[in-house]
């Protein structure tokens, strides 16, 4: 599919910022940077759940985490309120970054207003573009890092993570969570046995 010299422009300073992280994943036989991987993580999963993405929506998956290790989640406090206020940080810095680089690739103020509003994610569940942003993300996170964090998390008790999974289950669309299931299909017996769990008895 060809490419706007717009968006081209934008994809590109957005590559060329998280090429910059220094922390690094695997994957396949590459080390790379670890938010890089993860914008390709991201717009990998909005094309598998959207045919034809506009380009606000290939922008702002593919600045979801932009230079998120600038704001690491050790400058916060602390506890889950400490938590949401680090990821509602991010969340702001990911949408102005964006914007800038918008504004720079020749884009009109109201579509850089436009990303920004969608990375903030103020609008869940009331905007489409928004949704299908929050969509991509749990599909990413449940994919590439769900199994890596369970184990990191060894000491959470199984109610935690029974909560962990409804949560995140809750912030999904109907396409996303038929996709989530079609990709469970795939998951390592213990994380689809919680899944399962989750499901089979909702939070109340």
């Amino acid at each position: 599919m060809r490419q706007s010299r717009q968006l081209q422009c934008a994809l590109e300073a957005i590559d060329q910022a998280n090429l910059a992280d220094p922390n690094q994943e695997q994957l396949g036989n590459d080390l790379l940077p670890k938010e890089y991987a993860y914008s390709l993580h991201m717009t990998r999963w909005l094309h598998e759940l959207e045919d034809d993405p506009s380009e606000r929506m290939q922008i702002a998956c593919r600045a979801q985490h932009i230079e998120r290790w600038t704001m690491p989640r050790s400058d916060f406090p602390e506890g889950r309120k400490a938590y949401y206020e680090w990821r509602q940080a991010c969340g702001r810095m990911h949408g102005r970054k964006a914007a800038e680089i918008m504004v720079g690739c020749g884009y009109p103020q109201s579509e850089c207003e436009r990303v920004e509003t969608i990375l903030t994610k103020r609008e869940l569940r009331k905007d489409e573009d928004t949704q299908l942003l929050e969509d991509v993300a749990c599909m990413v996170f449940l994919e590439r890092y769900f199994a890596e964090f369970y184990e990191q998390k060894a000491d959470y008790d199984r109610e935690k993570w029974l909560r962990i999974v409804r949560r995140t289950w809750g912030k999904m669309s109907p396409r996303g969570h038929a996709a989530a299931l079609k990709l469970a299909e795939g998951m390592p017996a213990h994380l689809l046995a919680l899944l399962q769990e989750a499901l089979a008895e909702p939070e109340g």
